[in-house]
């Protein structure tokens, strides 16, 4: 029930964030597409995550899909939170990110353990947040997490 409640948010939400608070250009790219970069790229690894979940890319909100790559975070509920944790730890800030802090903690009490603990890695990694991922899908996804000492959740 707890998973359901933030999911059906998550759909309720997710139009009027693309539209009014998203403002970069959409990367209008296919998971098939990704996959053709080259192994080991953050290109590649976004793909292979991507259709192994089943996803494509959601317009203007592809970076998502790219920190849960980074961070090698899963897809579930609680999961989705402690990314969030982890990228508040990294200084992301966002009405978005904060609504989903909120409910997650009140909705997963149980597991504020993995939320410290995410939100500990995002603090000792240097920001990544922020970066234009777009630019960086043919650089190896291991010199990314090496570089800003991402770490996994």
């Amino acid at each position: 029930m707890r998973a359901y409640i933030l999911e059906t948010i998550y759909e309720l939400s997710k139009k009027p964030y693309q539209k009014w608070f998203k403002k970069q250009p959409s990367w209008d790219i296919s998971a098939k597409t990704l996959i053709t970069y080259p192994k080991g790229s953050l290109g590649f690894h976004l793909g292979c995550f991507l259709l192994q979940h089943d996803f494509s890319p959601q317009p203007k909100l592809e970076n998502h899909d790219v920190f849960h790559v980074l961070t090698s975070t899963g897809i579930s509920v609680p999961e989705e939170v402690a990314m969030q944790y982890y990228l508040l730890g990294n200084g992301k800030r966002s009405i978005y990110l904060i609504s989903v802090i909120f409910i997650g903690t009140l909705l997963y009490p149980d597991k504020i353990k993995l939320f410290k603990k995410a939100y500990r890695k995002g603090k000792a990694a240097y920001p990544f947040h922020q970066l234009d991922y777009k630019k960086l899908l043919h650089q190896p996804v291991q010199t990314l997490k090496t570089t800003f000492l991402i770490s996994s959740l």
